[in-house]
């Protein structure tokens, strides 16, 4: 058994070391002209003082959970290590997030240069540097989760536990917590990280493009630079924070239900072992994306999903023979319900390259509609969002049942359970590399930025437009595999809800004739469409204030329309600081208080409904977000290309209005909702003993 674990650290190292030997070769390339290098160093600067202020702001809240946790540590509601495990799962979060941010500032101006000698030389260094980010949030998610157990196993060995108490089921409790930590700092960092690049984004777009006519990324726009900072705070770290706390979290989740189901330590192992090996498998995936020297957008994509099938075949493979050699011969189902989940992950990819990707039809309608006006394109826009929940719910049914079935629940149930909790895992496995397809991304578009700033040749702003554009599908892509593993975890978080209440001595009826169990579920769907609420006005706020903030550039600075002057970009990126800073606190609060005060006005069984509402409703609010967003977001690029009437037309202005709408809709208040549902079920988990004691319905 041990030779298994041993697995985990040694690929977690590996990992690292690779995302290292990627980044020390993307330092080498060339960084472009002397003016690219004094863009790049500006949104450095200014990524670097946003983190940090942010980083102040979410440890004041880490500083107070932690004490209210040590103090119900040491009322013993809890384990001691309880406050420590929600510690590091919150600094390891950042760290990722942070580390990735890095990687992206260097890599923008680089991508940039390495575009003027072609197309494919921009796809490599931008996707390596993607694939630091994927790297480090897997490397660094399983190294914290192998520390915790291993130290964990050993001070339990030499510390014996009080009679009736698992030893193993102790362990999975606190690391748990882990994941909540992990939850708590992404929150943080995607609502605010989100809050600063959209309100930029959108106080640049309807100044520059639309009230002015100057292009997109045009050094004389004010807010360009916060527009390029904020692709590195939320796109990027906050992405990274956001999927290193799904990929933890899925694999804590699957390791509690894997004791709950009987498996011990061996359920326990399994999908740290699987997560382990897909590191392996995203490694060998890497290596088959590249494309010839003048490809086209369409082989771009097939080159990136050519790496993304590799790894998933791989893993199928290794995962059959380590659950046989771990749980033995009769638990080969399991390798289905993993399975069952890369597939869930794989189509919904593919469901949302359909209704997000400007070769296809959706994405052509709305911008038709942009010919008659704004109104017209954005009711089709919402009508492509709300169309698109359809095929990823019943996805996600299909893998919840086979899952179910191949774990054989419909003889265990906790073994189904265990199942659907693997098959989350499964989803997340290649991680490492579908994280790099999602974060190249904005890597391509700071180099767009930096391309067009900079005065480089036009044909180098087509290249790296080819990959932005690219990248918007494949960020949506990424969205969907993040969505569709929060629905499979925050399920077999509920699950593990409910045995913690069950270790607790408690009770738990998710009837849904009780009222109890109704109302909480009636409050559950509420709060996405809350918390969005919350984070949209975040944004019309924030980009109202660069709005007038970029006129009043404009207007008295005497030459910035000329270019003769240099506008104050500092300003606007203490403007939208503030902002999201101030904006992201009434969030994250509501996450966490909500299930504790639900518990203790509706009882554990409340809560249950209430966890329910909240992961059904934020599942379909979040595919629509996203979808739509990404929708509107290729439509005015579909537009741009020179598609009826091309830019600076009519339907390009309407398009830029339909991305301004969009841009909240997919990058803030959506991928958020993921965090959201998970975070609020861990919630529940760590404050299981004191809601049940202190309940008014017990």
């Amino acid at each position: 058994m041990f030779k298994f674990f041993a697995l985990v650290p040694l690929c977690a190292c590996l990992a690292i070391g690779f995302a290292l030997f990627l980044a020390f070769r993307i330092l080498r390339h060339d960084e472009g002209t002397e003016k690219m290098k004094e863009i790049a160093a500006a949104v450095r600067e200014g990524a670097n003082a946003y983190l940090h202020r942010q980083y102040n702001v979410s440890g004041l809240f880490f500083g107070l959970v932690f004490f209210l946790l040590l103090f119900l540590a040491l009322r013993r509601d809890m384990e001691i290590f309880v406050p420590f495990a929600f510690l590091t799962g919150g600094f390891f979060s950042a760290f990722a997030g942070f580390c990735g941010m890095k990687m992206a500032t260097f890599s923008g101006a680089r991508t940039a240069h390495a575009c003027r000698s072609s197309l494919n030389a921009g796809l490599r260094l931008a996707f390596s540097a993607g694939s630091v980010m994927g790297f480090v949030v897997v490397g660094l998610g399983l190294l914290d989760l192998s520390l915790w157990y291993y130290s964990l196993d050993w001070y339990y060995l030499r510390h014996p536990l009080s009679a009736g108490m698992d030893k193993i089921t102790t362990i999975t409790s606190t690391m748990l917590t882990f994941g909540m930590g992990a939850s708590f700092q992404a929150l943080f960092a995607r609502v605010g990280g989100g809050i600063f690049t959209k309100a930029a984004d959108v106080g640049a777009d309807l100044v520059g493009k639309v009230e002015i006519g100057i292009p997109e990324d045009d050094p004389r726009n004010p807010a360009v630079i916060a527009d390029n900072v904020g692709d590195n705070v939320g796109d990027v770290a906050g992405m990274g924070a956001d999927l290193y706390e799904s990929y933890v979290g899925s694999i804590v989740a699957a390791g509690a239900l894997g004791v709950a189901a009987g498996l011990g330590v061996k359920g326990v192992l399994v999908p740290m072992v699987i997560a382990a090996v897909g590191i392996l498998a995203s490694m060998v995936g890497m290596f088959f994306v590249r494309t010839g020297e003048e490809a086209g957008q369409k082989d771009l994509l097939t080159a990136l999903r050519r790496g993304i099938f590799v790894a998933a075949g791989l893993i199928i493979v290794l995962a059959y023979v380590l659950i046989r050699l771990i749980l033995g011969v009769e638990y080969v189902g399991i390798t289905w319900s993993i399975i069952a989940g890369l597939l869930a992950g794989i189509l919904i990819g593919l469901v949302t390259e359909f209704f997000t990707s400007s070769h296809y039809g959706p994405t052509k309608r709305i911008a038709q509609a942009a010919t008659t006006g704004p109104a017209t394109l954005i009711i089709e826009g919402m009508s492509v969002g709300m169309l698109s929940t359809t095929f990823p719910i019943i996805i996600i049914g299909i893998t919840i049942l086979a899952s179910f079935g191949f774990s054989g629940g419909f003889q265990n149930f906790n073994s189904g359970l265990y199942g659907i909790g693997i098959a989350a895992v499964g989803m997340l496995s290649t991680l490492g590399i579908t994280l790099a397809t999602d974060a190249y991304g904005p890597v391509a578009d700071n180099a767009g930025g930096s391309a067009q700033m900079a005065g480089l040749e036009p044909k180098v702003r087509e290249r790296t437009d080819a990959l932005d554009s690219l990248g918007n599908t494949t960020a949506a892509t990424g969205k969907g595999f993040a969505i569709g593993s929060a629905a499979l975890t925050a399920l077999a978080l509920i699950a593990a809800y409910k045995e913690k209440i069950i270790l607790e001595g408690g009770s738990i009826v998710l009837d849904l004739m009780n009222p109890l169990v109704l109302t909480g579920l009636f409050i559950g769907v509420m709060m996405p469409y809350l918390f969005s609420s919350l984070a949209m006005s975040a944004v019309g706020r924030a980009g109202s204030k660069i709005v007038m903030e970029v006129r009043r550039q404009f207007q008295e600075i005497k030459g910035l329309m000329e270019g003769n002057a240099r506008p104050d970009y500092a300003r606007c990126v203490d403007i939208v600081t503030t902002a999201a800073l101030k904006e992201m606190r009434l969030p994250a609060v509501l996450a966490v208080t909500a299930p504790v005060v639900v518990g203790l006005l509706l009882g554990v069984s409340g809560v249950g409904g209430f966890l329910l509402g909240a992961t059904t409703s934020g599942f379909v609010l979040a595919v629509m977000m996203a979808n739509a967003g990404g929708a509107w977001d290729n439509a005015k690029k579909y537009i741009e290309e020179g598609n009826l009437g091309g830019k600076g037309s009519p339907a390009h202005k309407a398009g830029v209005v339909g991305d301004t709408v969009g841009d909240p809709f997919k990058d803030t208040a959506g991928p958020s909702i993921n965090i959201l549902i998970k975070l609020m079920s861990m919630v529940s988990i760590v404050f299981a003993a004191f809601v049940l004691q202190n309940t008014l319905f017990h």
